[in-house]
Formats: C-alpha cells, sequence, structure tokens
C-alpha cells in the first residue's frame, strides 16, 4: 500500500500527541502574530543576513551562531538564522535556544513534527550542512557515528557523475516512536507520484524518479515497524519525508544494512521495476444526463487520473492505446455504506485529486439518502485550472438545492473573487454548520498526505468524533 495517511494524527499516546497537549505557551507582544510573522517574510526584508545568498555550513560554523541576535539552527539538515522569529514563537525564545548553534531536529520532533517549518522559514534559510566525506570499512558501524547524520553516498558510475542529474543523498532521524527517513532529491519539481514507497517486514524500500534515472533506497531495517506509515514532499526544496512507526518505543543504534542496489541511481531503461498505484474508480459523470447506460457484466471502470511528467505510473498510463491492457487488482477500502444510515449533514474536504472519492458519494448521497438535508464540498486546489470538473459541480449544484460547493485556491490570479488560502480552523469552522444543532453528520476529507493529517487533527479540535470523520487516501 502506498502513501497511507494515519487515520487519527498525531495517534493518541504518540510523542506529538503528548507534547501537544502539554506544550506551554507564553503570551507574545502586539504585532508578534503568526499573520504578523508572515507579513514580515514577504516584505523583501533579508532575514538571514547573507542577502539571498546560501552557504554550506559546516558544525564549527553553526556552533558560533548561538546567541539570540545571532541564533542558527539545524533541522533535518538544513540551516536557518531564527533570530527574526524569535518574538514570533509561540513556545518563547527560551525554547528555541534550546538548539542554537546546533542540531535542533530532535528537540522539534518531540514538541511539534507535523508543522510546516519549510514553509514558515524559507526566508530564513541559511544553507545545508556540509557533508564530512567518509571512509567505510563496516557499514553498520558507520551508521552508529552518524546516528543523525547525513548518511554516505555509494560510488556515483562516471557516466552518472558527467551526464546524469546531481546525486541524491538521504539521512534519517527518530525520536522514541518514529523513524523518519528524508531523501534530498535535489529536483525541485519532484511529487508524490514520483516516488513508492514499501516495506515488508523489517525489509525497507524507497523509489523515486529523478529526471531519466531511479533512485532506489533498500535497507533491511535494524527494528521492526509497523504497517503504515506516511510520506510527505516538500516541493520546494526535492525533499522526501518518509515516516515509519516502531513496533517498540526504543532507540536505534542504527537504520539498518544495505540490500541489493541500495543507495544507487540506475538510468529507468534498466530498472525493469513494477510499479503499483491504488486509484479510486469514479461515475462517469456526475450529471445523469451524462452518464452512459448500466451495461451488464460491469464492462467499463471509470477513473480520474492526473498524468504528472515526471512520474513514475501516470506517463505510463498516458501513452495506453486502444487495445493495450494493465493489470487491475481486486478492490480494498474500509468505506461502509452503512455509514449513510440517516444522515443529516453530510461534509465533504477535498485537494486536488482527493477529489475522485467524493464523486461516488455525491452520486450516491444526493440520489438514495431520503433523511439529507445539506451536502457540503470545500475543493482545496491552487489555481482554477486545477479544478477537477468544475462545470459539472456547478450545475449540480444550481440542480440540487441540498448541495453547496466552495473552491479554495492557494495560487489565484488577482481577478479571483472565491476564498483563497489552505485548510485552516477559521475556514472550516465557518464551513462546518450543521443543519440542525444535533443533527446526524458525517465529514469525508481526501487529499495529500499533509492535508489530510492536519485535516483530522483540526476536525478533532472543533469536536467532531471519530465516527463522524472518514479519511481516504489519495
Amino acid at each position: 500500500m502506498l502513501n497511507v495517511p494515519s487515520q487519527s494524527f498525531p495517534a493518541p499516546r504518540s510523542q506529538q500527541r503528548v507534547a501537544f497537549g502539554g506544550r506551554s505557551k507564553v503570551p507574545l507582544k502586539q504585532g508578534r502574530s503568526l499573520m504578523d510573522w508572515i507579513r514580515l517574510t514577504k516584505s523583501g526584508k533579508d532575514l538571514t543576513g547573507l542577502k539571498g545568498r546560501l552557504i554550506e555550513v559546516t558544525e564549527e560554523e553553526l556552533k558560533k551562531h548561538n546567541k539570540k541576535d545571532d541564533c542558527w539552527i539545524c533541522i533535518r539538515g538544513f540551516v536557518y538564522n531564527v533570530s527574526p522569529y524569535m518574538e514570533y514563537h509561540p513556545g518563547g525564545e527560551d525554547e528555541l535556544m534550546r538548539a542554537a548553534g546546533s542540531d535542533g531536529t530532535e528537540l522539534f520532533d518531540q514538541v511539534h513534527r507535523w508543522v510546516n517549518y519549510e514553509s514558515m522559514l524559507k526566508e530564513c534559510l541559511v544553507g545545508r550542512m556540509a557533508i564530512k566525506p567518509a571512509v567505510l570499512k563496516d557499514y553498520r558501524e558507520e551508521e552508529k557515528k552518524v546516528l543523525n547524520g547525513m548518511l554516505p553516498k555509494s560510488q556515483v558510475p562516471d557516466t552518472l557523475a558527467k551526464e546524469g542529474p546531481s546525486y541524491p543523498s538521504y539521512d534519517w532521524f527518530q525520536t522514541n516512536s518514529l523513524v523518519t527517513i528524508a531523501i534530498y532529491t535535489k529536483q525541485k519539481d519532484i511529487n508524490l507520484d514520483s516516488i513508492i514507497v514499501d516495506h515488508q517486514d523489517d525489509s525497507f524500500r524507497a523509489e523515486t524518479i529523478i529526471k531519466d534515472c531511479l533512485y532506489l533506497i533498500h535497507i533491511g531495517l535494524s527494528h521492526e515497524v509497523q504497517e503504515d506509515f506516511s510520506v510527505r514532499v516538500v516541493e520546494s526544496v526535492g525533499k522526501i519525508e518518509i515516516v515509519l512507526k516502531k513496533k517498540e518505543n526504543t532507540s536505534w543504534d542504527f537504520l539498518g544494512h544495505p540490500l541489493e542496489n541500495h543507495n544507487s541511481l540506475i538510468p529507468r531503461k534498466d530498472t525493469g521495476t513494477e510499479i503499483v498505484k491504488p486509484y479510486t474508480p469514479v461515475s462517469g459523470s456526475l450529471l445523469s444526463e451524462f452518464k452512459e447506460p448500466v451495461l451488464p457484466n460491469n464492462k467499463y471502470i471509470y477513473f480520474l487520473i492526473k498524468i504528472y511528467h515526471t512520474g513514475l505510473f501516470t506517463p505510463e498510463l498516458d501513452r495506453l492505446q486502444i487495445g493495450d491492457f494493465v493489470s487491475v487488482s481486486s478492490p480494498e477500502g474500509n468505506f461502509k455504506i452503512s455509514k449513510f444510515q440517516e444522515l443529516e449533514d453530510l461534509f465533504l474536504l477535498a485537494a486536488g485529486t482527493g477529489f475522485t472519492p467524493m464523486v461516488k458519494i455525491l452520486n450516491y448521497a444526493l440520489t438514495d439518502i431520503p433523511s439529507l438535508r445539506k451536502v457540503k464540498l470545500m475543493f482545496f486546489n491552487k489555481t482554477e485550472d486545477d479544478i477537477i470538473w468544475r462545470s459539472q459541480l456547478e450545475k449540480l449544484a444550481f440542480k440540487d438545492k441540498r448541495l453547496d460547493v466552495e473552491f479554495v485556491l492557494s495560487a489565484p490570479i488577482s481577478e479571483w473573487n472565491g476564498k483563497q488560502g489552505h485548510i485552516s480552523p477559521a475556514l472550516l469552522s465557518e464551513f462546518l454548520k450543521r443543519n440542525l444543532d444535533k443533527s446526524k453528520v458525517l465529514v469525508c476529507i481526501c487529499g495529500p498526505v499533509p492535508f489530510t493529517e492536519q485535516g483530522v487533527r483540526l476536525l478533532q479540535d472543533l469536536n467532531f468524533s471519530k465516527n463522524e470523520i472518514h479519511s481516504f487516501t489519495a
């Protein structure tokens, strides 16, 4: 299974939930709110002190910047000047100073691993930590020395070094309950469709497309991990984070031992890899006048698939011709129609291709649920051009007065008059209004893993129960 988000985030007994529940905040000065910080980052002011220049930072250099007015912190291999952020930090200056001039990854993961710090601190980015060259004699012995540091690269073939992309790298970090593997692709247009992740028992494998090559990490893990995991892509820096859950809350001395083709960059024509990707079947249309008649023997299956030209899977689908074959597995999933029994209010939260499971839900709910009073869809996209089936949604809302549709864009043009931004408490509290105070309600959510995880957490903060929330995998 690929990219499965956790059903409850943070998990009930995880370090993140414990830390979040007991985390103390300090009163901030007037004009030091989150919105004030965002305005400052967009003001054009130099927040790094380097006038836009990025540098490689050695351990020795990092240690020098350990004062409140000159404070650098390393998080997952990237160094930030957090001095301008001191007065805006809800946890106070003292919390940031705990990691001054050092690697703050472990402290960060203990308190708020889910926070999108890359976006919040992108204008404070100083550069990357310099990697010390290492000559390996024994892999396990070497890993003990780099427990929270950059793992060494394998030898790069001369042809790839001269003609191929910059060689990627990876490192890993841990808390008592989680292991995070970070892949630095050095390619900014990376996306979730460019990576396949799998693990069985104690074997971990990650493959990602980088230009015309496949980067492979294949590890026999030193300890067992749970089945579910999450994958997050930071497109702006070309970073992939894979979060595994430990079976036992214990500290690992090393990540594991290399397996076949571990840490290698292979030309795609030589990979011969079988790729598996889950997709959600949809109806042929949202509108009855466009639907084809029901055919015997389930002759057709409809899918909505976005083509990523740098992806592992969708370019191959895009090249299929009539008469070509693809293998299709049996259906999987845990959504039960019984959730709709006596349902009065249905709220749908979708981002991008996370709209696909909402198609059949809309068709079924508006046709077969007589108790339903209201259906509301909040659909998040970057631009207007990204909105899937916009005209059909607008026509359906005009036709059935029970349906309301709201589009939210994160990168709209200036003429856009609708809602803007990302999923947030302000948007949800306004959107999630029940028809009656005690009406039976269901909230369905689907999108990229960070969207779904944050959405579930916000829904729980708004006092929706576990039975009232269902999250899908995009």
